[in-house]
């Protein structure tokens, strides 16, 4: 699929052919592994992750200005030399309809795409590798493949078949992903971490665990709570690096 139906005088706030990006960040050293990439986020998601840091992306993106994309187009047009690609997160971007077509734009402009997802939509997944339209995935897994587990770090009752469909399928597609864990002590036991990691695992997979950051949290009462002790976090890295043989 795409992207050559759009055209850069449809690039306005509001405008149907895009998803509205409440955010942009021209560059950034951590979100692409390797890479130096520009991040456009999306809003709105259908999870309530209670340890979500961009909260105000996911219960309230219509209040965050809408950046128009000729802005966006104008800011990245002269960092070509040294960007390597452009990373669309949120939020959650699959529940965008128009999605596929800025990503189709992007790639007819040149640009390697990575995408930020839950999984939750292994459909829009599924048709975005058929179109070799994502040089890079990277899917945020929040429990081990249990329903109580995994709808308690949701936040929301999940349909754990089209999670499994989004593990399945990137790990079949050939384009490089990695599934991100973040844990909590309030939410991710050390069995839990273990049993995660043993369902991800496998060649070709990339796997990164995330330290629960306090500092700005989706429901309040995590912004009392702590993340793993560094040694702790450590040790846990450590062991899920030898199950995986993938690790960073």
């Amino acid at each position: 699929m795409g992207g050559r139906s759009l055209d850069r005088g449809q690039f306005s706030p509001g405008s149907p052919a895009l998803p509205p990006i409440r955010g942009f960040l021209e560059s950034s050293f951590i979100d692409w592994p390797g890479r130096l990439c520009a991040i456009l986020f999306v809003g709105g998601c259908n999870f309530r992750c209670p340890f979500c840091h961009n909260h105000p992306l996911v219960l309230a993106p219509e209040a965050l200005p809408e950046i128009p994309f000729a802005h966006i187009l104008q800011r990245l047009t002269p960092r070509r030399k040294w960007l390597d690609g452009i990373c669309i997160s949120g939020g959650e971007p699959t529940l965008s309809p128009a999605l596929p077509g800025l990503i189709g734009f992007l790639k007819d402009e040149g640009w390697a795409v990575k995408l930020d997802t839950n999984g939750s939509r292994p459909e829009v997944l599924e048709t975005l590798l058929a179109g070799r339209l994502l040089d890079m995935v990277a899917m945020d897994v929040k429990a081990p493949l249990v329903q109580e587990a995994y709808d308690r770090c949701a936040g929301v009752q999940v349909d754990l078949a089209r999670i499994a469909k989004s593990v399945n399928l990137l790990q079949r597609s050939g384009v490089a992903h990695e599934f991100r864990i973040t844990v909590a002590p309030a939410l991710h036991g050390e069995e839990d971490i273990l049993a995660l990691a043993r369902q991800l695992a496998t060649a070709g997979s990339r796997l990164k665990l995330q330290n629960f950051n306090p500092k700005t949290t989706l429901d309040p009462r995590f912004e009392g709570k702590q993340g793993f002790a560094p040694e702790e976090f450590g040790r846990l890295a450590r062991i899920v690096a030898e199950l995986a043989g993938s690790w960073a």
